[in-house]
């Protein structure tokens, strides 16, 4: 069967290994040489491999004339790691007492809801209360009809609407009036032509 192929991480792994046993400083040309040999690791991916490890600070870089240098020490991964470590407890404990605090919401969410007879009738209660308010409102915008104030505004809305009317029809019969002087035409004929009824006339 064919061999397979180390992950992106074993690639990782092994290539520290070549740093921590060997604990020398390689040029990228000496490192594509011993991974392939030593690790096996192809030589086309020890640069993609070895830059993800200086972009995590695993191993150390710096350019010395027209060379880059790489190395890695173990003490030095051992505090990254400590450090990565840290960072990560300190996350889940930070989601742990959010899920707590999350749980407690819940349960006290829950106190006064549980399905209890008495819970039951005070929800009936609750349901005939509004009803009885819904019906108490009807019946006092009934009665409000015959309250004072309310009959008082509605008459001098109804004489504001009364004279509106009336002098709206006042100019109607002028314009009429206007219309039969100046061109001859029947009063028939111009009810007919706007719409105006034959029995217009004032209110009382």
């Amino acid at each position: 069967s064919k061999k397979k192929g180390l992950s992106f991480e074993e690639k990782r792994v092994r290539m520290m290994e070549i740093f921590f046993e060997t604990k020398d400083v390689f040029q990228l040309k000496d490192i594509e040489k011993i991974a392939p040999k030593e690790k096996g690791i192809t030589s086309m991916s020890v640069k993609e491999i070895l830059q993800s490890l200086v972009d995590d600070g695993m191993v150390d870089t710096d350019r010395i004339g027209t060379s880059n240098y790489f190395w890695a020490f173990p003490s030095k991964a051992l505090h990254a790691r400590k450090r990565k470590l840290e960072e990560l407890e300190s996350q889940f404990a930070e989601s742990s007492q959010k899920k707590e605090a999350l749980q407690k919401s819940i349960e006290k969410s829950k106190i006064g809801r549980e399905d209890t007879a008495e819970r039951a009738a005070l929800i009936d209660e609750l349901a005939a209360l509004r009803q009885k308010k819904e019906q108490l409102k009807a019946e006092i915008d009934k009665y409000r009809e015959c309250d004072p104030d309310v009959v008082e505004e509605m008459r001098q809305t109804n004489k504001i609407a009364k004279e509106a009317a009336n002098r709206w029809t006042d100019n109607i019969f002028s314009i009429k009036s206007w219309a039969k002087r100046k061109f001859g035409f029947e009063e028939s004929r111009i009810d007919k032509s706007f719409g105006i009824p034959e029995d217009l006339d004032y209110i009382d």
